[in-house]
Formats: C-alpha cells, structure tokens, sequence
C-alpha cells in the first residue's frame, strides 16, 4: 500500500472516529462551585441556561447562595455535537481529559484562554470542546510520522525465524523462558512444538522474534484515539509547550477605533456631550503617549442608536483590521459588536453598560463598569478588610432607593456570614433612640439604605447631634458612589461625621495629576468638564492611557500581563480579573473614599 493510499485510509476511519463523539456522555448536570460576586444571573448567563433551571436543581438557591459552595448546573448539551462544560475532578490532568473526550489539549486550552497551571484545579470547571476532525486528522498524522507507521514500498528484508537458541537451563520453564524473552507461552510453542512434551535440561530451543502488530492494527489503534501517548505529558509540560506555541508579536502601531453615539438624536443633547467629552479625553491620552514614542492609529465612529447603524459601522473593511475597539454605549449594539470582535480576534472594551452577560462567553470582552454582584462583593469583603467586629446601624430611609435594595440585602447576608451584628433604626427616629444603638466598645457604623440627598440632609444633623453629645465614641457614616456629586453641600459634615464610602470611580481634584488633566483639558477645548459622577474625559483618558499603554508595551501578550501593567490612572480603578476561563474580564476595582476627622481626604485602595 502506497503512502497516499495510507492516508486515505486513515482518513476515511477516522471520519467515523470523529463521529462517534465524546467518549464520555455529557451527564445531566455538573458542578460549579460559586465565586465572590457570582449570582444566579451571572452564573445563568455563563452556562446559557435560565435561572429557574437552576433553582429547579438547587432548591433553595432562589432565596440565598454562598460563595465556596457548589451548585448542580444542567448540561444543556444533550447532543453530542456541541462543547460541554466539565467540572475538574481530583487527579484529573489535561492529557487524562483529552484521552477521555477525544480532543487534544491545545483544543483544551483554546476553548479557555483563561486556564493556567495556576487555576487547573479541583473544582473548577472548564469547557470541553467538540472533537474536530482536523485536530484528529493532525494528530493522526503527527502520531504516524513519530511512530514512523507511513513507511515507503520497499519491501522489508528476510529476517530468520529465530531470534536466537536459548540453552534450557535447570528449573527452567516454558513460563520462566517466554517470561525473560517477552513473548508469550504460546508464540514460544508454536516456534518449538516438541515442547508440548515438556521442556529438558540441555535443550535448544528457537526464540522467536515477537509477534508483530500489523500497520493495519496499529492504525486502527491510532484511529480508535489517537491522543493516547506512550509517555503521558504533564500538566507543566503542557502548559509550557502551549506557552511556547503562541506566537506574541510587538504592535508598531496601535489601531484604536472609537464607537459611540456623537451626534445627538431626539433631543438627547446631554447624552451627546457626554460622549464626546469622553473622546476628548481620550483624545489627550493619545497625544500623550504619541509624545513619549507610541504609534496610535485612531478611527472615530458615530454609532447612532440602533442595531442598524451599528451593523452598517462593522461592514466597513478597516474595522477587521483593529486591535482594540471601544464602545458601544446603547444596549442593542453590544452583542453585534461583541461577536465581530470576537469573530475577528480584536479586544472590545465596553466602558458604560454594567448589566450586559456577553462577557461571560467572550474572551474579547473587557467591561470596564464593574457588574453589580461582583463591585457589591467586594465591597463587603473590603468593608470587612476595613472594620474588625463593628457595630453596624442600618438607617432605613423615608424614600424607597430601588438601587439600593440588592446592596443592602448583599450586606446584611455577608454580615450574616461573618457573625456579625446589626441593627436597625429609621431616619425619622430622634436623637435620643439613635443613641439606644451605640456600642461603646466597637466602630458605630450608620448604613443609610438609600444613596439619595434627600436622605443625608435628613439624616446628618441627627449624627452630628450623636457625635458631638458622645464624642468619646467611635462614630462614622458609611454609603455610596453618588454620595461624591453632593461633596460641595456636605463636605463639612463629611469631615465630622468620619464619612466613607464606596467608589470605582474618583478623584481629588487637587492632586497634581488631577490638576495637571484638569489644565491640558481647558488649554485644548476651552471649556470646562460636565459636573458629573464619573467625569467622562477623565474616564476617557484612562481608558486610552491604560489598553493602549499596555498594547504599547506587552503587544498581544497583554491578557497575560495585566497583573504587571502598573499605572496611576486619574479618576478610574482597573482591576481585570476573567470571569471564568473561557470568558472576557470584569473590572473589580474599589476603594472607599474617607472624609476623617482630621480634615484629610483619603482614597483608600485595597490592593
């Protein structure tokens, strides 16, 4: 058989191979181990399942869920031509998975470009991709050219029937002879039948050589799973010959595209001021960075409002050719975007939207506006970083805050969790019965349920009251982003009432950096920045500065070096972490702003 007839033999088998599926039937479920800031959303939207499904398996999970336990997840791929999604088993390696499923491990390690050596652990779950038949077909042939099984027509030479003549020795057996020459009793048989009548001292007896595998067998053997080595690779030496395998490249010239809506439509004139006043921003990042030697190539997009405009954007033949993209800000043009990116391999950074789930199955995906499970949790955990066993005071306000009720549920489990007290008062409660709550012992904390303005000017002077009657006692006020936009009213108060709160985004506005934005952005567009909770130049030249910084230094490495990206962004928190490891990045960057008694204004950063 020639060597072209070979390979299509090998292919022909293995096109019913690659049929046959998974080696293992997806069960109907798996588990998946809850991380700080997942939801029944968030994790519904990772595994493209709804809510109640889950609830229908993890009775209860409706009500409450907990960080480190594990829930039952339906395997909704019931059909064995689509990916799975398996939870890692104790012993588990990469080889042992790709032996399993038929699958070779760089497939594995494609389908999640967030597994490492690091986080290839018990628990974790990861997506098993469906069997390609070119992965086969390369393996097959990568398989054949080591063990050399493609051989040329030449016929073999003649060898002899025997190996060799063994002398039988005394006590020497048909079992203890076959034994030490590696063959079986039988093949030492048939190359001798006078041994049927027992073996003798002094006799010779032929060796035979062992019996050959035919090619055919040993093809079919490949074919059956062709993943199955000799010498199974550890999981180290995967990774690293994974590692060595892609190709990073230096970008000369950043190519930045800018997708949102510039022109106002329908009288959304703030909108549009907003949007542009965030370009502009990034605008100042770029002609910083040209300045220090870095080559940005930018395109600017009106994106209008619908999926319409977006689609029409992402026909032009440039756009494949970017290596970042930024936007959109209206809802409906997320998706489209999001899959042109990741169908042409280009990093999207969605600055606005927080309450978007393609993250979730999109490696491109960097969402800079933390999700709001996943800010909350951290917020808690901080909170518990901060305060050691405090003395927590929940205010319940006379305004419903409908933002605030997630949050304060959030906190109250996680307070629940850490054995921690609480309490309740109502705004309206006097002086006197705010005091009934204090701890002199601990730190005072009063929670307001509501971030609104209405609720502080209510609630301040009681605590005012409370501070100067006790000033002994440890007191503080604790609340919310928004609470920065009424800094002008309150900043006194804030000083007095040794007043924190949460914040991905903030600025002291006479810190040089600030200062200095502050100028170069009034010298270039003549006016001042939109009084807004974030200010959106400044958010815009953080974003430029970081991803194109990064781009600048680590080229299509960056994913794998965010860690080591240390820069000192003016108003916005980056901290990306992956959702999951064949998902985009979230944002989890918080820190709490202090307003102490000392009359110092403190950013405080957690990491």
């Amino acid at each position: 058989m020639n060597r072209i007839k070979r390979i299509f033999l090998i292919f022909t088998l293995l096109s019913c191979s690659v049929l046959s599926g998974f080696a293992q039937d997806a069960t109907d479920f798996f588990l998946h181990t809850i991380q700080k800031g997942e939801n029944l959303y968030s994790i519904a939207s990772m595994y493209k399942v709804s809510k109640e499904d889950i609830i229908k398996l993890n009775p209860g999970s409706d009500r409450v869920i907990y960080t480190g336990k594990a829930l039952k997840i339906p395997q909704k791929t019931v059909q064995k031509k689509d990916d799975i999604f398996y939870t890692i088993k104790p012993g588990d390696t990469l080889y042992r998975l790709s032996v399993d499923y038929k699958v070779s491990t760089q497939a594995i390690m494609r389908a999640n470009p967030g597994l490492s050596a690091q986080n290839f652990r018990s628990g974790q779950v990861i997506r098993i991709p469906k069997t390609s038949e070119q992965d086969v077909q390369q393996e097959i042939v990568k398989r054949q050219q080591e063990d050399d099984l493609i051989q040329s027509d030449i016929r073999p030479a003649v060898k002899p029937r025997c190996k060799e003549m063994h002398k039988v020795k005394r006590r020497e057996t048909i079992f203890s002879v076959s034994r030490k020459y590696g063959i079986t009793e039988q093949e030492l048989i048939n190359a001798n039948p006078e041994l049927k009548d027992g073996m003798k001292k002094g006799m010779f007896v032929c060796i035979p050589y062992p019996k050959e595998t035919s090619q055919k067998e040993d093809i079919a053997e490949i074919i059956e799973n062709p993943f199955v080595v000799d010498n199974p690779p550890t999981d180290s030496e995967v990774f690293k010959e994974l590692e060595e395998e892609v190709s990073y490249k230096a970008l000369s010239t950043i190519k930045t595209a800018i997708i949102l809506p510039f022109l106002p439509e329908n009288g959304h004139r703030g909108e549009s001021m907003r949007m542009i006043e965030f370009y502009e921003g990034f605008l100042l990042a770029v002609d910083s960075l040209k300045r220090s030697g870095v080559s940005v190539d930018m395109y600017v997009y009106d994106s209008g409002k619908t999926e319409y405009s977006i689609n029409t954007i992402l026909s032009k033949p440039e756009l494949k050719e970017m290596n970042i993209i930024v936007g959109p800000l209206y809802q409906v043009q997320i998706k489209p975007l999001a899959e042109f990116t990741q169908k042409n391999n280009i990093r999207l950074v969605i600055p606005f939207s927080a309450k978007t789930d393609v993250v979730f199955n999109n490696p491109s995906i960097y969402q800079i506006n933390t999700p709001q499970s996943y800010l909350y949790s951290e917020v808690y955990q901080n909170f518990a970083r901060k305060f050691a066993n405090p003395n927590v005071i929940f205010v319940n306000a006379q305004q419903y805050d409908n933002g605030k009720e997630e949050f304060i549920k959030g906190f109250k489990q996680d307070l629940d969790t850490r054995s921690i007290a609480y309490k309740h008062v109502a705004v309206t409660d006097s002086v006197g019965s705010l005091a009934t709550k204090l701890n002199p012992q601990k730190a005072n904390i009063f929670v307001p349920t509501s971030g609104k303005d209405v609720t502080l000017i209510e609630l301040i002077p009681k605590l005012t009251q409370l501070v100067e009657r006790y000033p002994e006692l440890n007191i503080s006020m604790f609340g919310y982003p928004e609470w920065q936009t009424y800094t002008r009213d309150h900043i006194d108060n804030y000083f007095k009432l040794d007043t924190y709160f949460y914040s991905s985004f903030y600025t002291n506005n006479l810190l040089p950096a600030a200062k200095s934005f502050t100028r170069s952005y009034h010298k270039w567009y003549s006016k001042e920045m939109i009084d807004t909770y974030p200010r959106y130049g400044m958010l815009g030249f953080d974003i430029g500065y970081f991803f194109i910084k990064g781009l600048s230094i680590y080229g299509t490495a960056l994913e794998t070096r965010l860690k080591d990206l240390h820069l000192d962004p003016i108003q916005t928190g980056f901290n990306f972490n992956r959702v999951n490891t064949w998902g985009g990045f979230v944002n989890k960057k918080v820190f709490f702003v202090h307003f102490n008694r000392n009359y110092e204004l403190v950013k405080i950063d957690f990491d």
